[in-house]
Parts: C-alpha cells; sequence; structure tokens
C-alpha cells in the first residue's frame, strides 16, 4: 500500500516537472503578464495566416497549432531567466537547427521529429528590449525547415503573423454581421 502510494506520488512529481518545461506551460505563465502579446491562432483563422508567404502556405497547409508571444526582455535579469527557460524547453527533446548566441541575444530555431517528419516547429527570439517564440505543431517537411531556417526565413515570420492577424481580425468581424 505504501509503496503504490509512494510510486504515485514520485509519478505526480516528475509529471509535473516535466510538464512545466512545456510550450504550453510558458505560455500560460507568461499570456497575463504585463505587456505581453499572445496569440493563439484557431483552425479557421490558419488558412487567412496561410497567404502571409509561400513558406507560410507550405508551413500552415499542415498546422494543427499555432501560437505566438512577444514580452518584454529589457533587463539583463530577465533576459537571463527568459533564455534559461527557452532553453530548458528544448533542452531535452528539440534537435537545434539553427542559434546565433551574441552576449544574452538569442535567435534559435528548434525542431522536434518523429521518423522523418518534424513534429513542432519552435523559433525563439531575445534580442535584451523584446523576446519572441513562435511555435508550430503538424506535420512539416524536414527539408524544408532546415533551409527555411538556414535561410533566416524564420526571423520575421512573428512580425509578419501579427500583422496578418491584425489585418485579418476587423475582415472577419465584418464577415460575421
Amino acid at each position: 500500500m505504501i509503496k503504490n502510494i509512494l510510486f504515485s506520488l514520485s509519478m505526480l512529481f516528475i509529471a509535473s516537472c516535466s510538464s512545466y518545461n512545456s510550450i504550453d506551460t510558458f505560455y500560460n505563465a507568461h499570456k497575463n503578464d504585463n505587456h505581453v502579446t499572445a496569440v493563439r491562432v484557431p483552425n479557421f483563422m490558419l488558412s487567412l495566416i496561410s497567404n502571409i508567404s509561400p513558406e507560410m502556405n507550405s508551413l500552415i497547409g499542415n498546422t494543427r497549432d499555432l501560437r505566438y508571444m512577444q514580452f518584454p526582455s529589457k533587463t539583463a535579469k530577465k533576459t537571463t531567466f527568459l533564455n534559461k527557460q527557452m532553453n530548458s524547453i528544448t533542452g531535452n527533446s528539440f534537435i537545434e537547427v539553427y542559434r546565433k548566441n551574441e552576449n544574452l541575444k538569442r535567435n534559435i530555431v528548434s525542431i522536434r521529429e518523429k521518423k522523418n517528419t518534424v513534429k513542432e516547429i519552435l523559433i525563439y527570439n531575445n534580442n535584451n528590449e523584446k523576446g519572441s517564440f513562435l511555435y508550430f505543431n503538424g506535420n512539416f517537411d524536414p527539408v524544408k525547415v532546415r533551409e527555411m531556417a538556414k535561410n533566416n526565413q524564420f526571423e520575421n515570420l512573428g512580425n509578419n503573423l501579427i500583422n496578418q492577424i491584425n489585418y485579418s481580425t476587423p475582415r472577419i468581424k465584418q464577415e460575421q454581421q
């Protein structure tokens, strides 16, 4: 009986620790912070966003979950904290495709693969003024993802995403009336 309780408690502890290092936990922990922009794109908007560029179209067609978050990172302490949190998320099960470190500034593209398919893409940027991440979950061509990372095509994707959502939202409201 005691062994079962101890086993259950240890499994609960392990599960809670591993879930802390997930994009869901990071998103939920920071979405209500001051000066944060957090976007979780509903499925009906994925088709609208696919019109940003041909690259986005090739990604969006296979996307099940798309999130973007931009947050302030104006102090070295805050930047270090955010960089450590992202490192803990990507450190265990993601493969870094691209990384550029300049002092505390970061530009990282990480993926999670299953067999010959990329299942998750996480793009993290932090320039000591603001940080951001762009997260895709779906089924993606690894060659295309690596090509986009190599050509720095992920760098401005977050800003383009926000601009497209801001552009599309009034149009959606008008169409619903």
